[in-house]
């Protein structure tokens, strides 16, 4: 999908949310007098300040993919319903993501990972600015890529932080790929693992050799997707919070930038809010948000890198169908004495504890609740003094929150609530 193929087609954005409302924001700038329709289940989404636009909205707003050529899918709407699929397959479904990289003058650096693509493009895009090179931060987190467009030279890098979701169907990767890492996730969105992992494997399966590709090489299915790439190959290793820095390295031998520089960037870094992010200490407890931990391997990683100070841990969030075994394993091994569960993983995680027991059982303080006011509460009552209390919940938040950051928030607007109390 290029530029040039809009003017002439009739386009429906599919899906109103942050980036439908990107899509269209571009093509009101690009197409200012043609009509745009706008696909939404929700029919509380008409924007009657909106001009040039032909609304179908409700129950039945997919039938609105037939009367058009073009569809912008956004990344929330399911791919496996049945007019979806005969779109995929008519090659109408395009998205923001296709037509930034069909279009965009200068290098596209692409990350993906089921975790850790936030930080890592951040580091990167420190590290480029840090070389005095014309970067830019656009996906998930950063800037909308589409609106980059209308100012982009042959000299500008952009960094560009890349969803399965963005990823799915694709058929063009960027210049420089990095992929960090993949486990089980959205199993409620793909058919299964495998088609999570193919989702992913498009960051570099349409590289050229001339291409480069950074990839964990201690990640089995990684190394395996590496192997099907033409593009130049630069393996790294390492744990999950040090792999973000061995990115920014090469990125920076990459685009030869001063190692002095590339050092002192990723020194200076303070790392992404809600990712293991240290709250501070309150009456002699230290808080740590982990709120975008939304899987248990990401739990596990946080219980490796605080080590033993963890005394209190908060779990549990809405439920993906993900495997808790390892996460329980862990947990026995390490020395919390408290744990708080939100539903509904909270329940799974507590019963695989339960059921992965040693002979001679761990005893836990286990407490169930929905209300992050009272899970802090319980914290500062059963905390002991130069210990940790973490809230890494390894499930995403939607059982009681719109998302992680709200999540995390409520945890530290509540740490810092009771921290000042006497």
């Amino acid at each position: 999908m290029q530029i040039e193929d809009l003017a002439k087609k009739k386009i429906l954005i599919l899906g109103f949310q942050k980036e439908g409302k990107d899509v269209f924001n571009f093509l009101r700038k690009l197409l200012p007098e043609k009509e745009i329709s706008i696909s939404d289940r929700d029919e509380k989404k008409k924007d009657k300040k909106l001009k040039n636009v032909r609304w179908y909205l409700g129950k039945n707003y997919l039938q609105a993919i037939k009367k058009h050529e073009i569809v912008f899918k956004s990344p929330g709407i399911p791919i496996h319903l049945p007019e979806i699929e005969e779109a995929f397959r008519q090659q109408k479904i395009t998205s923001a993501t296709e037509l930034f990289l069909n279009s965009c003058p200068g290098i596209v650096i692409g990350v993906t990972g089921t975790k850790g693509k936030g930080t890592t493009c951040n580091l990167i895009y420190k590290v480029l600015k840090a070389g005095g090179l014309k970067a830019h931060f656009v996906g998930n987190i950063g800037r909308p890529p589409l609106y980059s467009l209308f100012s982009a030279k042959r000299d500008d890098i952009f960094v560009y932080e890349m969803s399965s979701h963005q990823l799915y169907n694709l058929k063009i990767s960027p210049h420089v790929a990095v992929f960090l890492n993949i486990y089980p996730e959205h199993l409620d969105y793909y058919k299964d693992f495998n088609e999570y992992l193919m989702a992913k494997a498009n960051i570099t399966l349409w590289q050229k050799k001339e291409d480069i590709l950074i990839f964990n090489k201690d990640d089995k299915n990684v190394a395996e997707i590496a192997k099907k790439s033409l593009a130049k190959k630069i393996p790294v290793s390492g744990k999950y919070y040090s792999l973000d820095q061995k990115v920014a390295f090469k990125i920076g031998e990459i685009f030869k930038i001063e190692a002095a520089r590339v050092k002192k960037a990723i020194k200076n870094y303070k790392g992404l809010p809600h990712r293991l992010e240290k709250v501070g200490k309150f009456k002699g407890i230290t808080f740590y948000n982990d709120s975008l931990s939304t899987i248990p391997e990401t739990t596990i990683f946080a219980l490796d890198y605080l080590k033993d100070k963890v005394e209190t841990l908060i779990l549990g969030g809405h439920d993906r169908g993900l495997e808790f075994k390892r996460l329980a394993q862990r947990i026995l091994k390490s020395k919390i004495k408290n744990l708080i569960f939100f539903p509904t993983t909270g329940e799974r995680i507590w019963r695989e504890i339960l059921l992965s027991q040693p002979k001679k059982p761990k005893l836990f303080f286990a407490f169930f609740t929905e209300s992050m006011k009272e899970a802090v509460k319980i914290c500062y009552q059963k905390t002991k003094k130069n210990k940790i209390c973490l809230l890494s919940p390894a499930s995403p938040s939607f059982s009681l929150y719109r998302n992680y950051k709200e999540r995390g928030n409520l945890f530290k607007k509540y740490v810092r609530y009771f921290g000042r109390k006497s």
